[in-house]
């Protein structure tokens, strides 16, 4: 177990102690897929479906690679852009030099991306965010010839308002209620002061509340759309660090872009590349989900009113849901003349990114690394460097008295982690005063038969399925002893059970990982800046571990 301390200052004479208390690796947690798991653990049968590892030895080829295909005006047309994006909002001297770097052939970038979800909403938004900055940090040790700008990626253009309009708080939820339709990037925040004054009015007082206050007010009330809110937002919370946001919904970024979402709409080679891999990962040994299927466009169209899939039909390409029609011809004179009107979905946004940025990496969490797992063949065929794929870090925060009850326990940190029942038996089976586990009976029970087995051959083996019949009926018998007697057990434990089931309902709210449900600002109002500073200390996205901090 890891005991670092780490001391910081919040209010005069007062210390805040945080330290990780536990690593526990990844494929140990069952709410990461097998196939993360087996992606960090660089199983073979995935090779083919990655260019480098995620390790900080496979970036010297990576920064080469990327160096010779990024050419001087992509990054010319890159800082024109964000020094435009960037024009309203006052940032740190540190961003700005960070953004005017991206004009030096050796400076590289990290990314990482994410929806406009309401005051960041759940925790891995930030920890994404975190891991990010640090690999850009632990890249520049590494290579001090080169220079590295972490990137957040605004997904400005997703139209999915259910998914982003609310934040978990205290076990309460403060939801964005809107009739507004579109992308989510131009939405008016204006509306969301009802939410601003539910939400300052559970936050009590102090500096870390007036800090949390001013964010929201701030960003939200005093800025006219949710992309502007959020980039506000974000940049308060990390422009110290550098880190350069950008937004893709961008006319001059998306007309660079313009020949490859010619090939999407005339040659379908997503659909094609995309389509076989999936297959290849169907025919692997081990079952894998499908993460997203690849359409025979993957783009969308841009109006007021929507963002529409556009699909081919019998009269040519339509909108979806809408009684727009294109002819081929008129289709390509639009993208020509309006490119900032078509939208990459979830297939092409990611080619989009490494065409318009010099990427080296993309962090994401295990559903989004899953998804990029089905993209290499796309890029290949698109000839553009794919990136390394790094999963961020997690963690759960453990406060000291939680601490100090699952040591009562004598249970490891990691137990908690299991399904509620599974947790459940094994303290039972560690609080009884006898054993339950009929391991060594069942061991016994089929050494018997074994014997009868032999006897069986030896005499008449027509008596082979009635031994085989009473070997299975004792063997059940014997587990439904065992479940009987661990039920009673159960029942004369009930009080320390519910204990420890409330528990790892605290750590695990809504039955899921912490970090995909609760809010920042739920441990900003506890922790402060030391908050950020633990992370941004104990985060190594290099380490394929889930922290439990406290």
């Amino acid at each position: 177990m890891i005991m670092i301390p780490i001391i910081f200052f919040t209010f005069a004479f007062i210390y805040v102690f945080i330290m990780i208390v536990d690593c526990i690796p990844f494929d140990q947690i069952r709410f990461f897929s097998s196939f993360i798991s087996d992606y960090v653990s660089e199983k073979e049968t995935l090779r083919t479906l990655y260019h480098r590892f995620p390790s900080v030895e496979n970036f010297e080829k990576q920064i080469l690679e990327k160096q010779q295909q990024f050419s001087d005006e992509a990054r010319v047309l890159l800082v024109n852009s964000l020094r435009e994006q960037y024009a309203s909002l006052k940032t740190s001297d540190k961003v700005q030099k960070n953004i005017a770097k991206l004009g030096d052939r050796n400076t590289f970038t990290i990314t990482t991306g994410h929806q406009l979800s309401l005051f960041t909403g759940p925790l891995y938004f930030i920890y994404k965010i975190i891991s990010v900055i640090n690999t850009c940090e632990i890249l520049s040790k590494k290579y001090p010839d080169y220079h590295f700008v972490p990137i957040y990626w605004m997904a400005t253009e997703d139209h999915d308002f259910e998914e982003i309009n609310h934040f978990h708080f205290k076990q309460q939820t403060f939801r964005w209620n809107s009739s507004q339709t579109g992308m989510t990037g131009n939405f008016d925040t204006t509306t969301l002061d009802a939410v601003f004054s539910s939400f300052i009015s559970n936050l009590g007082v102090g500096k870390n509340a007036e800090f949390l206050k001013q964010l929201f007010e701030n960003s939200y009330l005093k800025n006219k759309d949710l992309a502007s809110a959020t980039r506000s937002l974000v940049n308060t919370l990390f422009e110290n660090y550098g880190l350069v946001i950008i937004d893709g919904n961008d006319s001059k970024l998306k007309k660079s872009f313009a020949s490859f979402m010619r090939n999407d709409i005339l040659k379908n080679t997503a659909y094609q590349e995309v389509k076989k891999t999936i297959i290849q990962i169907q025919e692997l040994d081990k079952i894998y989900p499908t993460q997203v299927n690849p359409r025979e466009i993957n783009l969308f169209y841009l109006t007021e009113k929507g963002r529409n899939r556009i699909v081919i039909t019998e009269n040519g390409y339509g909108v979806h849901e809408t009684e727009m029609y294109f002819t081929e011809k008129e289709l390509l004179n639009e993208l020509e003349n309006h490119p900032e009107r078509f939208s990459p979905n979830v297939i092409m946004r990611p080619l989009y990114q490494e065409v318009i940025l010099p990427n080296l990496a993309y962090v994401g969490g295990g559903g989004e690394i899953a998804y990029w797992l089905e993209l290499k063949s796309f890029f290949d065929s698109e000839k553009i460097v794919f990136p390394i794929l790094m999963l961020r870090n997690s963690a759960v925060f453990i406060t000291d008295k939680q601490h100090n009850r699952i040591k009562k326990a004598e249970m490891k940190i990691a137990d908690l982690f299991l399904k509620s029942e599974n947790l459940k038996n094994i303290y039972v089976q560690k609080l009884s005063e006898f054993p339950i586990d009929f391991s060594e009976q069942r061991k016994a029970l089929q050494n018997q038969f074994a014997n009868l087995y032999v006897l069986a051959e030896k005499t008449d083996k027509t008596f082979l399925n009635a031994v085989k019949s009473q070997e299975i009926k004792q063997l059940k018998g014997l587990n439904n002893l065992e479940k009987r007697l661990l039920k009673a057990q159960k029942r004369q434990l009930s009080e320390k059970l519910e204990r420890l089931t409330t528990l790892q309902s605290e750590l695990f709210p809504n039955g899921s990982l912490q970090e995909r449900f609760t809010n920042f600002s739920e441990l900003y109002l506890e922790y402060g800046e030391s908050f950020f500073e633990v992370l941004k200390n104990d985060f190594n996205p290099f380490h394929f571990e889930f922290l439990a901090v406290k």
